[in-house]
């Protein structure tokens, strides 16, 4: 297909932008918000696939005995962790911010354009140096482990570097969005009607600045300690490597909710457009949102429940777990109250949304048991664990990002995408999504450990029940995939690009 070399820009005034993948000079020049917007999306659904390939790889060994070994398992699984997080969740919303963020507020681009780009180059040594290292330590990278490991060789220092590159980046990118919001709203856009994607966007932001250095510092210090023989976790040196976990969970809880609440936002915006009616409840929405930004660093220590950290020391953290249960269940009842009585399309979009909600609420009780002192004594090391972290990457994050990109998708290449391929994208994939997690979580109340990559023979019924639903998110994505780059060439044009969802019919509006 002939590419058109310029496209019209209501966000450039109206005159004419061209294409970013006109030529290799514009992608690699361009700092345009759209562009940016657009090379964060393909860029993170690229390391999707390669940590999805990964994954499938870990479930073949866990299904077929002795065909993966110990180290390339450790060493799939930690790429498949770190890939996951931090090359697939937090860069795909960044992309999702840049784009939808200065049209929500009215503004031109970002702050700080060229900064911006910045940020997304940086991430393309990031991802190389992730996988080229393909370090063997676990996605937590414990110390340790990283220090004093028989394989903690220069993959961890590759990883370290990686990490700075990524959380620079992030870093970057929210102060510019906080800049952003703050200095250019539209006239009459204020925090007292500002879109809820962009409250979702700003509170995110708040999180990236203060908890990523604390990450980085905890990078700095393990790698002072690997290469210059410092002691700050290195028990041999009078290190703690309890320290290593407190560092690594101040920063690893908050960034649940920085994975997660962009999704909430996105899903806060999707469903009054197919419901045609206002949110309900915005004011609680907007203010549970900055509620769980700001309880969120309150809880890092129940993932520190089995440490020897005194009884006094963990009852504050279990009881601020169940506390952030609370607004997050005020999201819920608002979104349900936006779907009752309203005029539902029921399409791709919508369909990802509503399971979105169910898996928020699973995830949300596994939550609940995992933040119980006793109950978490029990499940810890098992795969309920593992269960309550996919339902909340996959079932939540990811599925917000399918709904978004279903969603958004007319808005921004002017071209409809097959729903008959997205309604068999959502099929395959929630199908596949259910088998695969609710197996891990009748795995850990069975009590298979975590981590391992050769198991007791009474777990291969459920082991081989989740391979299969991987299996079937794996064919799920790719028809996703297929669907986009096909409707994004050849897809046909929409009627109005502004509002190809009828919002105006019903008093309804996307852009500020």
């Amino acid at each position: 297909m002939e590419i058109k070399e310029v496209q019209k820009s209501e966000e450039d005034g109206g005159h004419k932008h061209p294409h970013f993948y006109a030529s290799w000079k514009r992608i690699l020049l361009t700092t345009h918000h759209t562009d940016i917007a657009m090379m964060y999306i393909v860029l993170s659904f690229f390391f999707f696939i390669l940590a999805g390939v990964a994954a499938l790889y870990i479930r073949y060994g866990l299904t077929r005995e002795n065909t993966v070994g110990a180290s390339a398992f450790s060493s799939l699984f930690t790429v498949h962790g770190i890939s996951m997080i931090f090359l697939w969740i937090l860069p795909v919303w960044v992309g999702f911010g840049n784009y939808l963020v200065p049209k929500y507020i009215g503004a031109k681009d970002l702050y700080f354009p060229k900064l911006n780009a910045i940020g997304f180059w940086l991430l393309i040594p990031a991802g190389a140096l992730i996988w080229l290292g393909m370090p063997n330590t676990g996605w937590t990278a414990y110390a340790p482990l990283t220090i004093l490991g028989p394989d903690a060789g220069i993959g961890v220092d590759m990883l370290i570097l990686g990490l700075h590159l990524i959380g620079t980046s992030s870093i970057i990118g929210a102060l510019n969005f906080i800049v952003t919001i703050f200095k250019m709203r539209k006239p009459g856009i204020t925090f007292r009607n500002m879109p809820l994607f962009v409250w979702a966007n700003l509170t995110t932001s708040f999180l990236v600045a203060l908890a990523t250095p604390v990450l980085a510092m905890a990078l700095t210090l393990l790698l002072l300690d690997r290469n210059f023989g410092t002691g700050f976790f290195n028990p041999n040196l009078g290190g703690d490597p309890i320290l290593w976990q407190h560092l690594f969970w101040f920063y690893s809880h908050p960034a649940v909710y920085i994975m997660v609440l962009p999704a909430m936002g996105a899903i806060s915006m999707i469903l009054p457009g197919l419901s045609r009616r206002k949110i309900f409840g915005y004011t609680s929405i907007a203010v549970s949102t900055a509620l769980i930004g700001i309880l969120g660093f309150g809880v890092w220590t129940h993932h520190m429940f089995t440490t020897n950290l005194s009884l006094t020391a963990k009852l504050p953290f279990m009881f601020m777990t169940l506390v952030i249960a609370i607004p997050s269940g005020v999201k819920v009842f608002n979104w349900l109250g936006t779907l009752h009585g309203g005029h539902i399309k029921m399409n791709t979009p919508m369909l990802f949304s509503l399971s979105f909600i169910l898996s928020f609420i699973i995830q949300g009780v596994e939550g609940v048991f995992l933040g119980t002192l006793p109950i978490d004594f029990l499940l810890h090391d098992t795969y309920f664990v593992v269960s309550h972290l996919h339902f909340v990457l996959f079932g939540v994050a990811t599925q917000g990002v399918f709904a978004a990109m279903y969603y958004y998708f007319p808005y921004m290449t002017g071209k409809k995408y097959s729903e008959g391929l997205g309604l068999a994208h959502f099929a395959i994939t929630t199908v596949g999504l259910y088998m695969m997690y609710t197996s891990f979580l009748v795995l850990g109340m069975q009590g298979m450990p975590r981590r391992v990559f050769t198991y007791l023979a009474e777990y291969v019924p459920m082991n081989i029940f989740a391979t299969f639903g991987g299996i079937l998110l794996g064919i799920g994505t790719l028809l996703f995939v297929y669907n986009m780059v096909k409707s994004w060439y050849n897809g046909k044009p929409v009627k109005n690009k502004e509002d190809p969802w009828g919002l105006a019919k019903y008093n309804l509006k996307e852009w500020a």
